[in-house]
């Protein structure tokens, strides 16, 4: 899948790039909000023969109309039939809402895939409930049926490691992981600024060997895995002082990880 973001051109536009380029599909955030601009991408992944994934949030300080607004948002996604998404990706609740404020939101979803089979996955990401290992390990816990759009980048910032130490963590978000955000970070950020420079070997490797697993587990259960790479523009992306260019081509990245993503799990 192709994220649009950094993107700067109009939805159909960024769908024939995405096609081009070799994409499946592309993974685009839902106007829930605009009827015009949902008929736009279901025209637009129509057209061009693509998989759609759709990324759904909320943003509002407030517990109440944040939870509120999130609702509305995935339910418009998942009843959504100008074209049936694979997936919904959530950037879920905020970081500082309470472990049992965050479970009205995991309860909400686990409660809409038993209803309409859509599958609908938690990212973790810094600034969201899922932000850390261990918060993410209690609501592993008491969820059974939390799935995960594993973005890992993020908790190589937040616990400022490769994880070695919390291993049986990542172990257990493995098992979990429907989903990849396939960006590359280090300890001290969350996107190194080309995974494909030598300095960077042991971040890629140690990515890959994460990814791997989840691959090897939906290969052995006969699963559809979809994969987003899914680095970003600045100010994700370092840039040269002063001018604030960014120091390599984010687009050519991606394509990159797509193409070695297709290679590693798609040759045999």
């Amino acid at each position: 899948m192709a994220t649009n973001w950094g993107f700067d051109g109009t939805v159909d536009e960024f769908c024939k790039a995405a096609k081009a380029a070799g994409y499946d599909g592309v993974e685009i955030w839902w106007p829930a909000n605009s009827e015009a601009k949902q008929k736009e991408i279901g025209d637009a992944v129509k057209k061009h023969d693509l998989q759609l994934g759709l990324a759904c949030t909320s943003s509002v300080a407030a517990y109440d109309a944040n939870l509120n607004e999130f609702k509305a948002a995935v339910a418009s996604a998942a009843s959504n039939s100008l074209h049936k998404p694979l997936y919904i990706n959530c950037h879920t609740g905020k970081d500082y809402f309470t472990f049992e404020q965050g479970m009205a939101f995991m309860d909400y979803t686990i409660a809409l895939t038993e209803k309409t089979g859509m599958p609908i996955y938690h990212e973790t990401h810094r600034s969201r409930l899922l932000y850390s290992a261990i918060v993410t390990k209690n609501f592993m816990d008491r969820l059974p049926k939390l799935r995960l759009n594993l973005d890992i980048s993020h908790w190589c910032v937040v616990h400022n490691s490769l994880l070695a130490e919390i291993k049986d963590i990542v172990d257990q978000a493995i098992d979990r992981a429907d989903h990849i955000h396939a960006r590359v970070g280090h300890a001290e950020g969350a996107q190194v600024n080309d995974p494909r420079a030598p300095e960077w070997a042991s971040a890629l490797n140690a990515h890959l060997q994460w990814w791997d697993r989840i691959i090897a587990r939906k290969k052995s259960r006969g699963e559809r895995m979809t994969i987003l790479t899914e680095f970003g523009p600045p100010d994700y992306m370092p840039t040269l002082p002063y001018t604030r260019q960014p120091v390599a081509d984010q687009w050519a990245i991606n394509v990159h990880m797509m193409n070695l993503l297709r290679e590693r799990y798609l040759a045999h």
